[in-house]
């Protein structure tokens, strides 16, 4: 007698393969109950007793993932209770160079604000429970924490140091706030002075005291290359490929090496005939992505082809687990930790020149204005008829370089029409108004031992341009199909407005400066847009407007409700350019497939846990963070060894931040960013006005104002904690007018002093 399948919602939770209810089904019951539940009344409700053994077993499994996740509360009579019906708010602790915290709510609830003395009992990054204990003089919510859920294996990178015989690591990430005791026989060999990678074998949580090992060596601080080798531990991105990887690689054999044209799929179009073209940097390894474009009828054909990762990296398989664990290729200066292996990212799915490749194809027609018409999605196989670099299509297309014509004769004219239509395209965004940002980036230039011999402005052209503009064309169209199809059921991009804190800011600055921003209580990007267009020739203000303006937007992330894209002005977006580095791409072609095979939209078999859409989204938006938080420390620590011969020197520069203890000051041409500490402003005491981002003397009424032009002298330069120290030179005075370019986002971080004035941080600027 066949057996009898498990209820609805019932799912194995261990090796028994007992199926017990999913967690689903459980944070349902416990929110219905009158009060917290026994194992036994579970058991009950769920009818679990007939297997008692097993299934008790499987379900406390269940429940102590769950409790350790901070989804359920267990009290001291082992009874089970969701957290906010015992007003306990689960979260993420944050911690600050300073001694205190913050806990971060798991539901978007608002932060609590952690004292030194709550700070001493967890560690940055521990996931907790937390009670709100009160609301201080400051209005801030105070709390207390009740439970640290996970204790991670945690490792923290750092500096080993002896004092007195006693070794110990000063932690390279100021959030933890304290050093950790490293006993004689877990030095491990470590030096003075060694960059080391600690694991804590004794959370403070019962002791109060911090105590590690060392489980790696790194180097001397000074080595080429060891201030990338810190950023990638510091922030845990993985590097190293688990020997289930080098498995299923070693399996997929001949599959990696050529394209099996006789054994593609039927549903598969081939459309190798076609012009298409990779358009890159100089410097890419990796092609994700293939474009041409021709006149159809009264308009255009776009077609953007697409590395078909998705067929190579299924769903479920080591090489998925991992891709989905690093979440997107990291970009260092001189390095890139990828989120496939090279014989992936390098090779069978990288969209090499003159050779087969399976690709997803979005095959647009536009208007002759540029309006999309229509779209259509299929698997293909393509052939990309060239490599070609931002600089050689500018030559082409703008310059018009005979020579260049000439070699590429055949695809000239399929470039032009690229060309015309990206320009179509861009018109089309304005008229929608779409806000568009311009911030110059400092270029980083390595002599042969790998030092920086110059820093310069990355320069952008009419191709870069293009690619852009056929690339947003794609991602949505993607997003169009994704939620006319699944609704709900698929990942977007969101990119959410300003919200009524950040523009009460806003338009009290603004409105210092004459000027103001349109709609309303809910302004749309085609007031941004106006504004940023309405100062464009005020080279004295048009930099700074456009910063304030970036820094009350929030950071673009992934989601499953489409909220649409707020500076791209589209009511819907989503990523489908880039799966080679990007998961989020990778999960939207699995999508693309489904819907193009028929297949029906189905809610995850894990709704809420660790392998829903949610959580898949939660994570891309996670480790795309944590990409840039890298990226910044490794570019701020060469700038910073850049600086340490020109200790003295003096530049000029704008002032790029403002805070209760100094002004950043970003030096023209080379982007370097460095402070000038209050105390060296001049003889007054000077106080901070946040609404008017500046600082105001007392006695001679003097102001350093966001914007203001200085000239500075290099005071000092620290490698440890990559800072910069500036001085203002005695002929100097704040000048306003003048201001030169910004980078993407505002000054380095460094610490500060205590204040009764209450700030808030910068946002991030928004990701396409």
């Amino acid at each position: 007698m066949p057996a009898k399948p498990p209820p609805s919602g019932f799912r194995p939770a261990d090796d028994s393969g007992v199926a017990v209810p999913s967690r689903l089904l459980l944070l349902q019951f416990l929110g219905e109950s009158k009060g917290p539940v026994t194992a036994a009344q579970l058991h009950a409700h769920f009818d679990l007793q007939s297997q008692a053994a097993t299934a008790s077993k499987a379900l406390a499994a269940r429940l102590e993932r769950m409790r350790a996740h901070g989804l359920v509360l267990q009290d001291r009579k082992g009874r089970y209770a969701l957290p906010r019906k015992m007003d306990l708010v689960p979260g993420r602790v944050c911690g600050h160079a300073n001694g205190y915290g913050f806990v971060i709510a798991d539901d978007g609830s608002g932060d609590l604000f952690l004292h030194h003395r709550q700070m001493r009992k967890v560690l940055h990054g521990d996931r907790v429970l937390a009670r709100l204990k009160r609301v201080d003089e400051r209005g801030r919510r105070e709390g207390a924490v009740v439970e640290v859920l996970v204790e991670p294996q945690r490792e923290i990178v750092g500096h080993f140091h002896l004092d007195g015989g006693i070794g110990f690591v000063e932690p390279d990430d100021s959030r933890y706030a304290r050093d950790i005791t490293i006993p004689d026989n877990h030095r491990n060999g470590a030096e003075a002075g060694d960059i080391v990678v600690a694991r804590v074998i004794r959370h403070p949580v019962e002791h109060r005291h911090l105590v590690g090992e060392i489980v790696e060596v790194i180097g001397k601080r000074l080595e080429r290359g060891m201030e990338t080798e810190i950023a990638i531990r510091k922030h845990a991105i993985p590097t190293d490929w688990p020997a289930e990887v080098h498995a299923q690689l070693k399996q997929m054999g001949r599959a990696l090496e050529v394209v099996d044209v006789a054994d593609a799929d039927d549903r598969r179009q081939d459309i190798r005939d076609l012009p298409l073209v990779t358009i890159d940097g100089e410097d890419a390894r990796d092609f994700d992505d293939a474009v041409y474009c021709a006149p159809r009828g009264d308009g255009w054909r776009l077609v953007v082809a697409v590395a078909d990762v998705s067929h190579y990296v299924r769903a479920g398989t080591a090489l998925d687990r991992e891709a989905r664990k690093r979440g997107n290729s990291v970009y260092f200066p001189n390095r890139v930790v990828p989120m496939l292996p090279q014989q992936l990212s390098n090779g069978i799915c990288s969209l090499n020149p003159e050779a087969d490749r399976y690709c997803m194809a979005c095959d647009i027609d536009l208007t002759a204005h540029g309006e999309i018409a229509s779209y259509r999605f299929y698997p293909a196989l393509m052939h990309s008829k060239a490599r070609l670099t931002y600089t050689i299509v500018d030559q082409i297309v703008s310059i018009r370089n005979a020579d260049l014509r000439r070699k590429w004769h055949t695809l000239a004219p399929h470039l032009d029409n690229l060309h015309t239509l990206s320009q179509c395209l861009l018109v089309q965004r304005r008229k929608r108004g779409t806000i568009d940002f311009e911030f110059p980036e400092a270029h980083i230039h390595f002599d042969s031992q790998q030092k920086i011999s110059r820093l310069s402005v990355r320069q952008r052209n009419p191709a870069h341009r293009l690619i852009e503009e056929c690339m947003l064309a794609a991602n949505l169209c993607a997003a169009r199909q994704l939620q006319k199809n699944l609704g709900n059921l698929a990942i977007y991009r969101n990119h959410q407005g300003p919200t009524s804190e950040s523009l009460g800011e806003l338009r009290r600055f603004l409105a210092g400066m004459g000027l103001e921003i349109t709609g309303g209580e809910q302004p749309q990007a085609a007031d941004y847009a106006r504004l940023v267009e309405a100062v464009a020739a005020r080279v004295d203000i048009a930099p700074v407007v456009q910063l304030l303006l970036l820094r009350s937007l929030s950071q673009a992330t992934y989601g499953t409700d489409p909220h649409g894209h707020f500076a791209l002005a589209y009511p819907v977006y989503t990523h489908f350019t880039s799966p080679i580095r990007r998961y989020a791409d990778l999960m939207v072609h699995r999508q693309l497939r489904r819907i193009i095979a028929g297949q029906p939209p189905t809610p995850s078999a894990d709704a809420g846990g660790e392998n829903s859409l949610e959580k898949i989204a939660e994570q891309c938006s996670h480790t795309e963070r944590r990409a840039e938080d890298a990226s910044r420390d490794v570019i701020a620590w060469l700038k910073a060894e850049f600086m340490q011969d020109k200790v003295g020197e003096e530049f000029d520069g704008v002032i790029s931040g403002v805070k209760e203890f100094g002004v950043f000051v970003q030096l023209d041409d080379i982007f370097v960013d460095g402070l000038i500490h209050v105390t060296a402003l001049g003889d007054d005491y000077y106080h901070f006005e946040p609404l008017h981002f500046q600082l105001v003397g007392e006695r001679s009424g003097r102001r350093f104002r966001l914007g203001d032009r200085l000239r500075v002298s290099v005071a000092r330069v620290s490698l440890d904690d990559a800072k910069i120290d500036f001085e203002l030179c005695a002929a100097s005075a704040p000048k306003p007018g003048g201001v030169r370019g910004k980078r993407r986002r505002g000054g380095q971080r460094h610490r500060g002093s205590k204040t009764k004035t209450k700030t808030k941080p910068a946002k991030n600027r928004a990701s396409a």
